[in-house]
């Protein structure tokens, strides 16, 4: 098996060499020769070529496809699942649930397209008006990291049923979870060029979006989502979905028992040691004794978490982060930032260098930038009254998700209609989400083109038809004739 998969065929690549490595003990897990340019270029012919008949192929034949892969993920979900741990440093509870999630996309996806995306038809008095959706056609799909399976796999189903291929560049980060992604659409008897993988960092990811694709689909950071923006601003035949990062505002407001609070705080700020982009970042609270009681019950549960490797003799709470460069980057981002430190992000103790502790930072009074730290370090903000935690909370250039933990039925009701983001939750963390439902942001969080259930909607593009059976004399709708 090699790194690069074009028209059905695997293939050695003929760039330069890239490998993963388990962030929870520096071993190499994959090691294979990137795409060069010319096979980047030789992966979107194969999409291109394949799209005519991938297209008009009957639905129900591209859905047993799609339901066939869902069987094979199920069949692989331990292999997959372990696998997925060993990249990212994922905890096995967390990569199971996240082949959970793969497999759950596939039946989501058609209930989906045939809601948002399906035929529709009308009688009319001259025959009848129909609604009917087609694909735009070859679909780059660049995936992130932190969720290597789930995240890309959300874009690359819909698009696959709407009758779009595609061509997939993991992320350098986790290339092993793209190729078994692949190879299990491969072993479902997807036809050669419908899914094409490209593996290589930023000068590949470069090389694909200077194609003549017909589409973008991308998760990942906002200045990357702020780069494809720019760079495709002359060309507005290519659609572009960007789902983002968030800089998320979690309020407490009249919650009641604070040790239940910081429960709800916790899953909210550290799971997935805070490598979420809807994680929340910021912790709004009241400034009297209920909010710092609330700041205490935070400080005192994170220190009670279970940090550790994902094979260990106890399943952990946190893993690593995805890399030693980005927990000394979490670290002197913590470092640097204003405030007093309630609880410090530091190394741990025993563990590899990509591992640190979770961070309470009380930056009350302090200008911090408005910034997503992809890390388990939350800030706190006490304010004086429920409408300056509003006001705060509204604080960013990011809308991704928002939270709001208070047992006061009115001060949610005025949450939901203040608040500016995509998923705004009461509470329930912020990550709660769901396949059933849409999940992107505003801002600097998206482009108003969420994913999940409303991936339909980027996938294919609407066509209007009115129809007749037959040719019908219509002269005498013509006004203004000659007698």
């Amino acid at each position: 098996m090699s790194g690069v998969f074009i028209e059905g065929v695997w293939r050695s690549g003929a760039g330069s060499e890239a490998t993963s490595v388990d962030p929870t003990t520096g071993e190499i897990i994959w090691r294979q020769a990137t795409a060069s340019p010319a096979e980047v270029a030789a992966a979107v012919a194969a999409a291109r070529k394949a799209f005519p008949a991938w297209a008009d192929l009957p639905r129900e034949e591209r859905i047993a496809i799609l339901r066939r892969y869902k069987d094979v993920l199920v069949a692989r979900t331990a292999t997959f699942a372990e696998a997925l741990s060993r990249e990212t440093g994922k905890a096995l509870w967390e990569t199971k649930a996240e082949l959970g999630s793969m497999a759950g996309k596939v039946e989501a996806s058609i209930k989906a397209y045939d809601e948002r995306t399906g035929e529709h038809a009308s009688d009319m008095a001259f025959g009848r008006a129909v609604l009917r959706h087609r694909p735009h056609g070859v679909m780059a799909v660049l995936g992130p990291f932190n969720f290597p399976g789930h995240l890309p796999n959300g874009h690359i189903v819909p698009a696959l049923l709407a009758g779009d291929t595609v061509v997939f560049k993991p992320s350098e980060e986790t290339p092993l979870a793209g190729q078994l992604l692949v190879e299990a659409l491969e072993a479902a008897g997807a036809p050669p060029g419908v899914v094409n993988l490209v593996q290589g960092g930023r000068e590949v990811g470069q090389a694909l979006i200077d194609q003549e694709i017909d589409g973008l689909l991308f998760t990942g950071s906002a200045a990357a989502g702020a780069f494809f923006r720019r760079h495709f601003a002359d060309r507005p035949d290519v659609i572009l979905a960007l789902e983002l990062g968030g800089n998320n505002p979690l309020v407490v407001w009249d919650a009641g028992d604070p040790e239940a609070v910081a429960a709800l705080v916790v899953q909210s700020a550290f799971i997935t040691t805070g490598q979420r982009c809807s994680c929340a970042r910021r912790l709004i609270v009241s400034d009297d004794a209920a909010g710092r009681a609330v700041i205490d019950a935070v400080a005192a549960l994170s220190e009670q978490l279970m940090i550790g490797p994902w094979n260990g003799r106890e399943e952990p709470f946190m893993g690593p982060l995805i890399s030693d460069r980005a927990a000394a980057m979490a670290l002197a981002g913590a470092k640097a930032m204003p405030g007093e430190a309630v609880r410090a992000m530091t190394a741990v103790d025993g563990l590899s260098g990509a591992f640190v502790s979770p961070g309470l930072v009380d930056v009350t009074g302090e200008t911090v930038p408005d910034e997503e730290l992809f890390a388990p370090l939350l800030q706190v903000r006490r304010v004086g009254s429920f409408d300056e935690a509003i006001t705060a909370a509204n604080a960013t250039r990011y809308g991704l998700s928002a939270g709001l933990i208070s047992n006061e039925t009115a001060y949610w009701e005025l949450f939901l209609k203040r608040i500016r983001a995509g998923v705004v939750n009461w509470n329930r963390p912020t990550t709660g989400a769901a396949g059933t439902m849409p999940f992107g942001g505003l801002g600097s969080s998206g482009n108003h083109r969420p994913s999940a259930y409303y991936a339909a909607d980027y996938c294919a593009y609407p066509v209007a038809s009115f129809e007749a059976q037959g040719v019908v004399n219509t002269l005498g709708d013509i006004r203004g004739l000659r007698e």
